[in-house]
Parts: structure tokens; C-alpha cells; sequence
């Protein structure tokens, strides 16, 4: 059996809060439960979403509430030429083919997907006279790609009908999300993906890839995702505040009560690495089976 490897991979788009927090500590718990290791990711792929110091401010927030890595953390930022040597696999393969199409275009064209809209399809077989190339896509295969999920269950799609060819390298000449994720878990050699469920349509675009590659299926389990009583998202888009390090005690018993293992009360106010060690030695990630949100205590 290998080790387990989990890991969290935040985007420096801003500071951690509580929705980041949850996923965090439940990727943390779940490795070290099992005794493995876990690895930082800090996805700073996208230059334009990354926020100055935002890198550093993550490191600084994740120590404070003893959340502590094993390895240095790997910056997808400094990934070009591993990115590089996938998307020539791929290419070599016959697998990928440049689009003229634009967003605009793709809107008035395209029926929504899982994950927005579901490429039609319109370049795959050449561009039109007079287009120029823009991003590089993937030609899907035309059959069921999923997963038994450990927390939310079976989920899978067939991809030409969710997604159709997916971009694999953008039209600004940045590789992808859905590559980079997965050159990435294979190189850092993880084995169990854990991560907010929001995230969970674009894992058969990753298991695809993976066996275009001919790369490791890592186990996934996706969280549920923080939202406030009225059902919204906890989360930088609606401006969710970053994480207070002088709270890291309550912080961190908010999260573990979220994720339906409150600490006993003799705990209360203890300092993080004690709440993680009782946590660690309790946590059942399966209490979760089925839930997509949970409500902020």
C-alpha cells in the first residue's frame, strides 16, 4: 500500500476564512487520522486572481491554528515546465486541438453543463477560414467518467454531454486548472483528495486526464461547503472575512463543530494543537456522508 498523502491547495486570491478552514482542517484530519502526511499547494497558477502577500498570509494563518505541513509547499507558479512536459503527452497523443471559439460566442451557442457551458464541438475538427487559434482543448471520450465519492456518494457524467472538450491550456497561454491539479497530485504523490464539494463536477474531467496520462486515481471526499442561515456561501466571492489568528482556538472548534465533531466542553478554549490532537484521534470523516452544506454554528 503506499503512504497516504493528502494535501490542501488554496488560491492566494485573498485571506483564508472560515469556508477555507473547514476544508483545511477536514483534508488535515483525514490524512492524519490515518496516520499520513500532509502537503501544501498554494495554486497560484492565475497571476491576474493573486493577491499580493495573500501567498504568505495563508502560511502565517494555517501555522496559527496548528495546521502544520509536511515538505515545502509547492507553488504551481513555478510548475511551467512540468505543465509543459503533460500538455506534450497530450499533443503527442493526438488528444488536443486549438479553438478560435470565444466566451461570447460559446454563450450564444452553448447549452448549460455541469459546469457551465458544454463546448459544441465547433473547432474539433479544424478551424474556420479566417480564425485564429486561441486556447487548446481536449477531445473527451464518449463515455461515463466518475467516482464513489466518500462522502457525497457515486457521482459521474458522461463528458461530451456535461462538459464537451474542456480547455486544457487557456487563451492566455496559462495551462489550465483541471491539468495543473492533476500533474500536480501525481508529482507530489497524493493519494487521497480532500475538498469543498463545489469542486466535485470537475473531478471526471481530472480522472479522465489522469488516464490520458496514464497517472495514479487518487480516493476523493468532497466537504460539504460553510454557508451563513440564510444558505450563502462562506467564501471570498461574498466577501467572507479573513481568518482572526487571536481566534484560532474558536476558529478552529466553529470548524469542528460545523463538521459534526464538537469538542467535548472540557476543551473549550484550549490552544489548536490540542483541539487538533483530540480531533485526529476522533474524526470519522463518514458523519458527512451525504451533507453539501452545513450552516456556521
Amino acid at each position: 500500500m503506499p503512504d497516504i498523502r493528502g494535501r490542501f491547495a488554496p488560491s492566494p486570491s485573498g485571506p483564508l476564512h472560515l469556508g477555507s478552514l473547514l476544508a483545511a482542517v477536514g483534508s488535515y484530519l483525514t490524512a492524519r487520522s490515518a496516520g499520513g502526511q500532509w502537503l501544501l499547494r498554494i495554486e497560484d497558477l492565475d497571476p491576474p486572481r493573486v493577491a499580493p502577500g495573500a501567498g504568505d498570509a495563508i502560511l502565517r494563518a494555517l501555522e496559527a491554528h496548528g495546521l502544520l505541513w509536511d515538505d515545502e509547499p509547492l507553488y504551481q507558479s513555478r510548475r511551467g515546465d512540468a505543465y509543459r512536459a503533460a500538455m506534450a503527452q497530450l499533443q503527442a497523443s493526438g488528444l488536443v486541438y486549438p479553438c478560435a471559439c470565444t466566451r461570447r460566442e460559446l454563450a450564444t451557442i452553448a447549452h448549460a453543463g455541469v459546469d457551465g457551458p458544454v463546448y459544441p464541438g465547433t473547432c474539433r475538427d479544424g478551424l474556420g477560414t479566417g480564425r485564429a487559434p486561441r486556447a487548446l482543448r481536449i477531445r473527451v471520450a464518449d463515455q461515463e467518467f466518475g467516482l464513489v465519492d466518500i462522502v457525497q456518494g457515486d457521482y459521474r457524467h458522461t463528458l461530451p454531454q456535461a462538459v464537451g472538450d474542456f480547455v486544457v491550456q487557456r487563451a492566455d497561454g496559462l495551462i489550465a486548472y483541471q491539468l495543473a491539479v492533476v500533474v500536480d497530485d501525481a508529482d507530489q504523490g497524493i493519494t487521497q483528495v480532500v475538498r469543498g464539494i463545489d469542486l466535485l463536477s470537475s473531478t471526471p474531467r481530472q480522472i479522465y486526464l489522469q488516464r490520458c496520462l496514464g497517472l495514479p486515481t487518487p480516493s476523493y471526499a468532497h466537504l460539504p461547503l460553510l454557508v451563513d442561515r440564510h444558505g450563502a456561501k462562506l467564501g471570498k466571492q461574498t466577501g467572507a472575512a479573513g481568518l482572526d489568528p487571536k481566534r484560532a482556538s474558536a476558529n478552529l472548534s466553529l470548524v469542528l463543530q460545523a463538521l459534526r465533531h464538537a469538542p467535548p466542553a472540557e476543551l473549550y478554549g484550549a490552544a489548536p494543537t490540542t483541539l487538533l490532537r483530540w480531533a485526529t484521534q476522533h474524526w470519522q470523516v463518514g458523519r458527512l456522508a451525504g451533507r453539501a452544506e452545513v450552516v456556521v454554528p
